[in-house]
């Protein structure tokens, strides 16, 4: 009889949604937020204390980044659905950390104005082509446990890096610029391990080559809408309606939504040192890394709208949390409690952005979608540097505010236009 301990357990299938590229691409994005999030929290100190920049060079400056990668982000979107796109991801990511490098030899704020913009150019190049692998191959009603999942690991890495950052900031004698140097190492990482990924794509691609001087092969696999697998051209007026709908919903929102590093900026001016601005950093990301899947996980289950207004009483929370409190050690219970807002909202907007598509517009639907909302977050960062004032507690007043009204009215308004799930 054999022996049962040299009998393998059988370990169950492999879900469904769980596929070689979403686990590669929950790496790649971890070591590039590790790199980005070791440096993110620090930054407006290093821009105000150390360079001399203004409050509203903060805000303009994140402003601009995110508008440089709004743009990108409607290009590469349109170019994910024509040609492969792993290139698009890898150049994404080598672009980052570039722009990392370009911090770390800053003397003057212009210099890292310069270094955000091509860190974001990068985000804006990987975005779209990213979010369409991750959900190739994948059943529209677990979409949300593959964005959930990708933001976990993409949000462990800003656990990770800011922890590291503080321990690094302690042992180099409370010097910041080393600490760029020593970000660019994840960040190149994160770019190698882009080789990885496989787009089914060029797979397609090349087996189409061979049918073109060969005759063509029976078994081919076909999209639901009968593309084959092509890359094909998509006008945004073919999207359909309600996606323009959900979108106009959530763009008016991100008007609001200004830049995380004008709450770090509130948290330094309330009394939180460097130190203490790292740690509640780190411990927002944490609520949100350990948030992301099982909200994801919910919006398979429940209409995606009403989890996403959840993200926005978190965010309305956070902003008149920041604005109303005067004590420092209050960020500590705010700051995380905000973490709620990206775990309802990040991953559970991509993961309803693709189901109202079909599989050939995945890369235009979310290039436009992160465009626009990217766009309005450019906005909102302007206007809130602008009218920030000695302590920033009005515009966090105002878009906690209004971030209040729209949990109440988008349920009702999406219920009422177009499915959630």
């Amino acid at each position: 009889m054999a022996d049962p301990s040299s009998t393998p357990r059988p370990t169950g299938p492999r879900p469904a949604w769980l596929t070689r590229n979403v686990k590669v691409l929950c790496g790649v994005s971890f070591l590039q937020d590790a790199a980005s999030e070791l440096l993110y929290p620090i930054l407006p100190i290093f821009l105000t204390v150390v360079l001399g920049a203004p409050p509203a060079a903060v805000g303009a400056i994140e402003g601009a980044a995110e508008g440089a990668a709004s743009i990108t982000k409607v290009a590469a979107g349109r170019l994910a659905d024509r040609f492969d796109r792993r290139p698009l991801i890898g150049a994404g990511y080598g672009l980052a950390a570039v722009g990392k490098l370009l911090i770390a030899l800053a003397t003057v704020w212009p210099v890292v104005l310069l270094a955000r913009v091509t860190d974001r150019l990068g985000k804006g190049m990987r975005g779209a082509p990213r979010d369409a692998l991750l959900v190739e191959g994948v059943p529209k009603g677990q979409r949300g446990r593959v964005f959930g999942l990708h933001r976990a690991a993409d949000t462990a890495g800003a656990v990770v890096g800011p922890l590291v950052g503080l321990v690094l900031y302690e042992a180099l004698d409370h010097r910041l610029r080393p600490l760029f140097w020593i970000a660019v190492i994840p960040a190149v990482a994160s770019a190698a391990l882009v080789a990885a990924v496989r787009d089914p794509r060029s797979h397609q691609q090349t087996d189409n080559s061979h049918r073109s001087a060969d005759g063509p092969r029976s078994g081919s696999p076909e999209n639901a809408d009968g593309t084959a697998g092509k890359a094909v051209r998509t006008p945004w007026r073919s999207l359909p309606r309600p996606y323009w709908r959900v979108l106009a919903i959530l763009l008016a929102f991100n008007l609001v939504n200004f830049p995380d590093a004008l709450l770090l900026l509130r948290a330094h001016d309330l009394g939180l040192s460097t130190d203490g601005v790292v740690g509640v950093y780190a411990v927002y990301n944490l609520v949100y890394a350990a948030l992301s899947y099982p909200a994801g996980a919910l919006s398979d289950r429940l209409p995606r709208s009403l989890v996403f207004a959840a993200g926005l009483l978190f965010f309305a929370i956070g902003y008149l949390g920041l604005g109303l409190i005067h004590s420092p050690w209050s960020v500590f219970v705010v700051l995380p409690l905000y973490g709620g807002f990206a775990a309802c909202t990040d991953g559970v907007g991509k993961a309803w952005i693709s189901t109202l598509v079909p599989d050939h517009q995945q890369g235009t639907a979310q290039g436009l979608f992160q465009g626009a909302t990217g766009a309005a977050v450019l906005l909102a960062g302007v206007w809130a540097g602008l009218a920030w004032g000695a302590d920033g507690h009005v515009p966090l007043l105002f878009s906690g505010g209004v971030a209040l009204v729209l949990a109440g009215v988008l349920p009702v308004v999406a219920r009422a236009r177009t499915a959630a799930r």
